[in-house]
């Protein structure tokens, strides 16, 4: 067992109970706000009041948590930017991080605020549009564990801005693998750390300037927090047997690759099963593509320009000309009026238009749903139903979600067409083949090949009933 301000394993306990820690005076997030603390003196930290968020709730949950927070300052000064960056260098263990975006309100995912904290340096928010480049920053954590809740969601905006950690915490993963029934960061803390906040401002637009102090405690919150729940994660993790599963599956976040876009994107127009006909279905392809690129242009979601339910009206009445467009009931929206003349025009390319699309589209390659298996794969189907049945059963001696023991995709995909032939090694290569990782093929290669084996078996036994 190492420190987990060491760099050794990222799933190690500290050698003494996180509860105990956050509970006494020389708690590391306490002694953030202390005098001698580098962010201490620092007009560009956020420190944490005079005992650390953890220390403060002494293992009650308080409903009012945020209100005792200190005042939050953003840093949008290079000058302040580089003295938050020499103080977090200077200080010690992994560095909590965390991005908000505003999903909902803006077209890109930028981060619109980066929150790190370390101990021994305090709490640090940057506004990243003035700031630019993180570079410093990045040299100076490079190293070091990264902690996150949720890093997939994370990891794409901060690496636009040049943040790419190297080895990271998870703990919403970390909380899945732990087999904790809600995974949430309040509902964690709650559990591990008795502190119970208030998730208010997760689906605020944090493009807003100025932002206000109560976001700003939140967001300071998001992060602070998140050494000693790492600690007492790492804790129950260890206690479970499960450090091993966790390594693999935080390095696994880091190595995932993008999902590709979809091939016709506009097909996911909610209401578009309303629509008859190639040519409605070309108005509102057109339309959609003109909205995308409006939205794009402006920085604006495109739901905020106009719904998808004007898209689907518009393309469902057919106008012959702009004034119709503009007498459609449900063509609504705030840029609905005011762009009148773009919606026409994306119209008119879908009236005229001789490249029809499809009724149905061609969509990716993937498999028949598994409703279907039974008709158009029989064998298929008897070896998904027994192999599910085994991998779900396993999932439930190990106290793991199903889909973290293996995707359901990568279940589907070798039960359509299984190796051959049929043992635990060859099913363990096409799992790894489908990015399973060790642990999980370790765990699910064996009882996947004897459920397709008794699966294979099952016709001969009915056939030998009957007869």
């Amino acid at each position: 067992m190492t420190d987990p301000a060491s760099p050794g394993g990222p799933v190690s306990p500290t050698a003494a109970s996180p509860a105990a820690s956050s509970a006494g005076a020389s708690s590391p997030a306490a002694s953030s706000a202390g005098a001698s603390s580098p962010a201490a003196s620092s007009p560009a930290a956020s420190s944490p009041a005079a005992a650390s968020p953890a220390a403060s709730s002494a293992g009650a949950a308080s409903p009012a948590f945020e209100a005792s927070h200190d005042a939050v300052h953003v840093i949008a000064t290079r000058e302040e930017y580089l003295d938050a960056v020499a103080a977090i260098a200077a200080g010690h263990g992994p560095v909590a991080v965390d991005a908000e975006r505003a999903s909902g309100y803006r077209y890109s995912q930028r981060a619109y605020l980066i929150q790190v904290f370390r101990r021994g340096a305090g709490a640090f928010l940057f506004d990243p549009i003035p700031i630019g480049d993180f570079s410093e920053l990045q040299d100076a954590i490079v190293d070091e564990e990264w902690l996150f809740h949720a890093a997939s969601q994370d990891l794409p905006c901060l690496q636009e801005v040049g943040l790419v950690p190297t080895r990271i915490f998870d703990t919403e993963l970390g909380a899945r693998i732990a087999g904790f029934p809600r995974v949430g960061l309040g509902a964690v803390v709650e559990q591990l750390l008795g502190i119970t906040l208030a998730k208010a401002h997760s689906a605020a637009d944090w493009s807003t300037r100025p932002l206000p102090q109560s976001w700003l405690v939140y967001a300071a919150l998001d992060v602070e927090l998140l050494p000693d729940l790492r600690d007492a994660l790492a804790a129950t993790l260890e206690e479970a047997g499960k450090s091993r599963i966790a390594e693999e599956e935080f390095a696994a976040v880091l190595t995932r690759a993008p999902k590709p876009p979809k091939a016709e994107p506009w097909r996911r127009l909610s209401g578009m099963h309303a629509l008859r006909g190639t040519r409605a279905l070309a108005i509102a392809r057109a339309l959609w593509t003109a909205r995308d690129a409006y939205a794009r242009e402006t920085d604006i979601a495109p739901g905020r320009t106009i719904p998808d339910s004007a898209i689907v009206a518009a393309a469902a009445a057919n106008p012959a000309s702009k004034g119709e467009l503009s007498g459609v009931k449900a063509f609504t929206g705030r840029a609905s009026r005011s762009e009148l003349d773009r919606w026409w025009a994306a119209v008119e390319d879908g009236r005229t238009t001789e490249d029809l699309p499809r009724l149905r589209g061609t969509g990716e390659a993937t498999l028949p749903p598994p409703r279907a298996w039974a008709d158009r794969n029989p064998a298929a189907d008897r070896r998904y139903k027994a192999a599910r049945a085994a991998v779900v059963q396993r999932a439930e001696e190990l106290d793991l979600p199903v889909e973290n023991l293996l995707t359901p995709d990568t279940l589907r995909t070798v039960s359509w067409e299984p190796p051959a032939p049929i043992a635990t090694e060859t099913v363990g290569a096409v799992l790894a083949a489908h990015d399973a990782r060790p642990w999980q093929v370790e765990e699910t290669a064996s009882i996947i090949a004897h459920a397709f084996v008794a699966a294979a078996q099952e016709p001969a036994a009915e056939s030998n009933t009957e007869s």
